[in-house]
């Protein structure tokens, strides 16, 4: 799904919250929605929101318009996001992409969004990794994550939890080495886990870049761009959670489907 401009902000999130219905069985697969009208009651919304939502949604292959039935739910869905595991410095790129430049990598206390995706205790502590990604053209997008409790990752990926610790966490936070030669958490995970199945799960928002972030990546604060969360799970457990803040006039970011 394309996302451009923080105008489009309550659209997405509309999207985002129909889509969510329709994947968690709400609406299940070979459903007619509600009419428009009562839909819009339904969630509280206006009717040329909800109508942009749906079009959205059947650009994106959720829905089909039925002459004389209404909008339908495919018989298979397709999945959101980055379900096909893939480094964003790889996605934005096409595989000469960005390099990784690390800001911050660190221990921290689990925050309100590692409680939620990663289901951390309140006294784990959570190896935190920040980083941009940057191009020829300047920064390209500011990458935040999050590895699950190594009490976590002993028990269901150890190899992970091993390529972690030789990566290391220097002491006061630190970026590791040049700057040139850093790696997204992310590509940690994934060569550690030839043998082992990953499935993800994302989410997209829009939004604005804030102060601190503006400065990272150097623009101005009121910068719309597009926010992805992602969590990466070995079976049912969650071992990665991530934040992509992309500016606006970032490369573009395929939205890959699941098969």
């Amino acid at each position: 799904m394309a996302v451009s401009g923080h105008r489009r902000r309550p659209v997405v999130a509309l999207y985002e919250r129909i889509a969510d219905a329709v994947h968690d069985g709400t609406y299940p697969p070979g459903s007619t929605l509600p009419s428009e009208p009562k839909l819009a009651a339904e969630l509280g919304v206006s009717r040329p929101a909800l109508r942009e939502a749906l079009l959205l949604l059947q650009e994106d292959g959720l829905l089909t318009v039925r002459r004389g039935v209404g909008r339908t739910v495919n018989a298979r869905p397709p999945h959101r996001g980055f379900e096909h595991v893939q480094p964003l410095e790889e996605l934005i790129g096409g595989g000469t992409g960005p390099r990784v430049r690390a800001l911050l990598r660190t221990l921290e206390e689990p925050t309100d969004f590692t409680t939620q995706h990663l289901l951390a205790p309140a006294r784990a502590e959570l190896r935190f990794w920040e980083s941009v990604l940057a191009g020829e053209a300047g920064p390209a997008a500011l990458c935040h994550e999050w590895a699950a409790a190594d009490e976590v990752l002993d028990r269901v990926h150890p190899a992970f939890a091993r390529a972690l610790r030789e990566c290391g966490t220097p002491a006061g936070g630190a970026p590791p080495g040049p700057a040139g030669d850093a790696v997204s958490m992310l590509s940690v995970l994934l060569g550690a886990s030839r043998e082992v199945a990953l499935h993800a799960r994302s989410g997209i928002t829009a939004t604005l870049l804030g102060r601190r972030r503006g400065e990272q990546l150097d623009r101005p604060a009121d910068t719309p761009a597009v926010l992805v969360t992602q969590v990466v799970r070995v079976g049912d457990v969650p071992v990665l959670a991530a934040k992509h803040m992309l500016p606006t006039g970032a490369p573009a970011l395929p939205v890959l489907q699941s098969h």
